[in-house]
């Protein structure tokens, strides 16, 4: 596969993620969707969602980020396929209608699909159950730029996970909005960051498994950083 720079960042980043984007993003070449739709629209999907494929495919196609933290790295890169509307449920079992489409393929052995959700969310998707972690992709490239930056920066990481988690003190932290946080979030305090990802934990069932990072001894470049 031929991987090139990635030399045209798309809007609605922040200028932390578009740093990481130019400094440690490469993109590789995919096809264009649009060859699929005669054979999809016959398949029945509906021209909407792959239009929302296509779409994907050309604003994100083939980029590789550096790993997350958690999730084993996340995707490899960015790459849509073929809609599917397979019955899916919540977390809390509930069923969810709409369509989901990969969002790239694993870098590790993980039970779960890396999906764009009905209204565009990013999450995981184990055959059955779907946890959307970012209302957006924009929110996961964030997220990840944001790890990046406090890890480059902090003095201190301290990881802390199950029930523990609930002992955090977070009255005096903001929510990092440009993350755009579902089941992740992050946390601005007045010397560190925290992250929390609770996605896996709640889309395998194992509460024992939810983790937060702490990264302090922060300045304010530390804390905010581009964005």
């Amino acid at each position: 596969m031929k991987l090139n720079l990635f030399h045209h960042v798309p809007e609605g980043l922040t200028r932390r993620a578009r740093s990481l984007v130019v400094a440690h993003g490469v993109q590789a070449d995919l096809p264009d969707l649009e060859q699929h739709r005669s054979a999809w629209l016959e398949s029945g999907i509906p021209a909407a969602e792959i239009g929302r494929a296509v779409a994907f495919q050309r604003r994100w196609g083939g980029l590789v980020l550096p790993p997350s933290p958690q999730y084993d790295g996340g995707p490899r890169y960015f790459q849509a396929d073929t809609p599917d509307s397979s019955p899916t449920d919540a977390a809390d079992g509930s069923p969810i209608p709409g369509w989901w489409f990969e969002a790239g393929p694993q870098r590790t052995a993980v039970p779960y699909s890396f999906m764009m959700g009905p209204t565009d969310e990013f999450g995981i998707h184990d055959g059955r159950r779907w946890v959307p972690l970012h209302a957006s992709i924009e929110g996961w490239i964030e997220s990840l730029a944001l790890a990046h930056h406090a890890a480059t920066w902090a003095k201190q990481i301290t990881k802390v996970t199950g029930e523990a988690l609930d002992q955090l003190e977070l009255h005096n932290f903001e929510p990092v909005a440009e993350v755009r946080g579902l089941a992740d979030t992050w946390w601005r305090g007045t010397e560190s960051l925290i992250a929390i990802y609770s996605g896996e934990s709640r889309c395998l069932g194992a509460p024992v498994i939810r983790t937060g990072l702490i990264y302090s001894g922060l300045d304010e470049w530390g804390l905010r950083g581009g964005a």
